[in-house]
Order: structure tokens, then C-alpha cells, then sequence
């Protein structure tokens, strides 16, 4: 996922969203790019449950972005279904995916994507305002509630890189998404400062939040997620719901070095 799927994530209208407890499907998902012999993804089935705090874990290239983009309706499968919230993406056609990502997704990426024009509080109604609705007053909540309230009036350059993904997850949340997809979002950060992001994104979940989140950081994945999903060469290898952060973190670390070396 990158910064370019941002503007096309949120444009549409209309959409609803679904009372079951099951939110995310995969079944069969294999995701083969032009010229590729070896799928992206091979044969991947997955459920994810509203309210889940999921963490995709995998090196560079193993088809976890794919995975996402997939979740998203940023991409299409090969072969497969993916479902969200009840609705058959691959029923929809580009406008609908649109208007489905808009009322449905929020996205964090690792690099921002802040519009350096915007002030911060501008940068965070973006999506509100494709949608045709006022949401100021939610917006600097938002900033209150991720403890940014007095940078709302400053543009990117005079924040820094914590500031800035705080606002990017603002504007993930200004239209109360069902599901938050984070794509490596403590990537372009110092750890302290990733640490506190990502307990900002725990503190979400725990507020009733389902959030999918991409990392390659074993420690960072078995830290604040519940459940652990490895991938590797475009195949699930490893899915473990987490009973204790120290004793998950060896067991996923151990699962990873054993893959790597086959």
C-alpha cells in the first residue's frame, strides 16, 4: 500500500456496515501480479472477528501488503473471495470499492501522507470532506483524544514524526471506519516514539476498535496484538492468539526463524 491509494480509498458515497461478529473473510485468496510465475499469495483463507487486534507478521515480500491492499479493495484477487463486514468486494465494481472504502476503512500508513499545504486540523477532515459531511467537531476530538489538540492550526513540516502519524490515525478514524489497516506504521519512527503510537492503537482496540495492522517486528506484533498471523511466501505458516506477551514473542520468533531457514 502506498501514498498513492490514499485519494482513490475515498471517493464515492453511500455504504453500510454489518452487525456480525465475523468481519473479515479470505477463502482460497491467490494473488498472482502480471509476469509472475509464484503467487503474491497462494491458497490463503482467513477469518478476522469485529474487535480483533490482529498483527500480519512477515518479511519484505512475503504478501502481507498484498494481503491488506486485498482487505481493502485496493487490489483484486487472482482467484478467491474476500469479504468485509458481509460485503463480497469482488461484487463491486471500482466506484463501489470506492465508496465502500470510504465508509469503511481507515487507513495508517507508515509514511503519513500528510498534504504539507493543510494544517494539521485540514489534513484530518480530508475523508469527511469527500463524504459531503462537517466534522469538525469530531476532528479536533479526535486531536483531543490522541493528545495533539493544540497542533491543529500548524501544517506538517512543524511537527514531528509522532505528531504526524497521530494526526494520520485521526484522519484514519474521522469517519468511524469499521476496520483500521495499519501498514508498518512505526516504520518511519524512533522506537520510543513507535512505542507510543502503537499503544495509542491498543487503546483504540480496547475502545472496541478492530484494527489489522502489517509489521515485520516480532516483538512489536506479540507486544500489543492478540492475535499473530505469519506469513511467508504468500502462505499463512502460523496463526497464534496470544495468552501471555512473553511467552507469544518466543513462540512467533521462533515459527519466523524456522520458515526463514527451510
Amino acid at each position: 500500500m502506498d501514498g498513492r491509494t490514499f485519494f482513490r480509498a475515498f471517493r464515492g458515497g453511500g455504504g453500510g456496515k454489518n452487525g456480525m461478529s465475523e468481519l473479515v473473510r479470505l477463502t482460497e485468496v491467490t494473488k498472482v501480479y502480471q509476469g509472475g510465475i509464484t503467487g503474491a499469495l497462494n491458497g490463503v483463507s482467513l477469518i478476522v472477528e469485529k474487535g480483533e487486534f490482529t498483527a500480519i507478521m512477515g518479511p519484505s515480500g512475503s504478501g502481507k501488503s498484498t494481503l491488506l491492499n486485498l482487505v481493502a479493495g485496493l487490489d483484486r484477487p487472482t482467484s478467491g473471495s474476500v469479504a468485509v463486514g458481509g460485503t463480497d468486494l469482488g461484487k463491486l465494481g471500482e466506484s463501489g470499492l470506492a465508496r465502500f472504502r470510504r465508509d469503511n476503512i481507515g487507513f495508517v500508513f507508515q509514511f503519513f501522507y500528510l498534504l504539507p499545504n493543510l494544517t494539521s486540523l485540514e489534513n484530518v477532515l480530508i475523508p469527511a470532506q469527500l463524504k459531503g459531511s462537517d466534522a469538525t467537531a469530531r476532528a479536533r476530538e479526535l486531536l483531543g483524544q490522541l493528545g495533539i489538540q493544540d497542533i491543529a492550526d500548524r501544517f506538517p513540516a512543524r511537527l514531528s514524526g509522532g505528531q504526524q502519524q497521530r494526526v494520520a490515525i485521526a484522519r484514519a478514524l474521522i469517519n468511524s471506519p469499521t476496520l483500521l489497516l495499519a501498514d508498518e506504521p512505526t516504520g518511519a519512527l524512533d522506537t520510543h516514539t513507535g512505542d507510543q503510537v502503537m499503544e495509542l492503537l491498543g487503546q483504540l482496540n480496547r475502545d472496541g476498535q478492530t484494527i489489522l495492522l502489517v509489521t515485520h517486528d516480532a516483538k512489536l506484533a506479540t507486544r500489543h496484538a492478540a492475535r499473530v498471523i505469519s506469513v511467508m511466501d504468500g502462505k499463512i505458516v502460523d496463526d497464534a492468539r496470544l495468552e501471555s506477551p512473553e511467552r507469544a514473542a518466543s513462540e512467533v520468533i521462533r515459527v519466523r526463524s524456522e520458515e526463514a531457514s527451510r
